[in-house]
């Protein structure tokens, strides 16, 4: 079965449930599920109940569609993403942003938890995603190309959006958030990084490094879709503190969740 005729389904599928105009797919990473809870007027679907989904297998995932209105704009958020570290495929971690763009979406809202390797980074800090390093050994767009999808070289000198860029910005400085800017590298994990590695990513012009994102943004410029992306910091990445572990990544989300939910509804009201 192609893409399309399996995207044909999946959106048949979600239409029939009550999802109607989509201008905003939301991507919501570790800990940061539950923006999707101060959706209004909510649709909910489980990923398992989706025809050709894949489905989560990452604590603090939650494993739903939410669809409805955020900030005033028509939102399908994804809560609890998917990793290529789960065993997928790249074109199964990327499917949920063919399928916003099959659903009409303008743009997506990537968000995650990431190892900041930049020195001047605490753990906390929130980083606008600038541009991003592809170091997973991967990338989804490998294979036969559709064209209708996108075209076969994408360029990605504008990955990340800049007039969003600068929205996010103006928010952050309204709301004296410190918010700080960066360039996100991808790992295929589930091992976090070695120090030597970290130095690597240092070095090549990583200032925070995660094992997500990359594919999802890869696909939505394939797509055209503009994209806004924004990191926490959850952790100094390895060699930079004493050990590394997702009990620290979660608590971490938990403790900067409520600034990073206003900065990410704030800056949609905006756009």
């Amino acid at each position: 079965m192609s893409l399309t005729e399996k995207l044909q389904e999946t959106v048949a599928f979600i239409q029939g449930k009550g999802v109607k105009e989509v201008e905003f797919g939301l991507i919501l990473g570790s800990g940061l599920g539950e923006l999707a809870e101060e959706i209004e007027e909510a649709v909910v679907i489980p990923y398992n109940e989706i025809p050709h989904f894949p489905v989560s297998t990452v604590v603090g995932h939650a494993g739903q569609l939410v669809y409805g209105v955020l900030s005033g704009k028509k939102v399908l958020a994804l809560q609890g993403r998917f990793h290529y570290y789960e065993g997928h495929s790249m074109q199964t971690v990327t499917y949920p942003v063919r399928v916003m763009k099959a659903l009409n979406a303008h743009s997506v809202v990537v968000t995650n938890a990431c190892g900041g390797v930049n020195t001047s980074f605490t753990p906390g800090d929130l980083m606008l995603i600038t541009d991003q390093i592809n170091f997973m050994g991967d990338n989804p767009l490998i294979g036969e190309n559709e064209e209708e999808m996108g075209p076969r070289f994408p360029d990605m000198s504008q990955a990340y959006t800049l007039a969003y860029r600068e929205t996010a910005k103006k928010v952050a400085e309204a709301k004296n958030l410190h918010l700080k800017e960066g360039v996100y590298m991808g790992f295929s994990g589930p091992t976090y990084e070695t120090p030597a590695e970290i130095r690597f990513a240092r070095t090549i012009g990583a200032d925070a490094v995660g094992m997500s994102t990359v594919p999802e943004v890869i696909v939505a410029a394939h797509s055209g879709l503009k994209v806004l992306g924004i990191s926490c910091i959850t952790n100094l990445a390895a060699g930079m503190q004493a050990n590394l572990n997702h009990e620290e990544v979660v608590e971490t989300t938990q403790r900067v969740k409520a600034e990073f939910k206003e900065l990410i509804k704030e800056t949609l009201a905006a756009l």
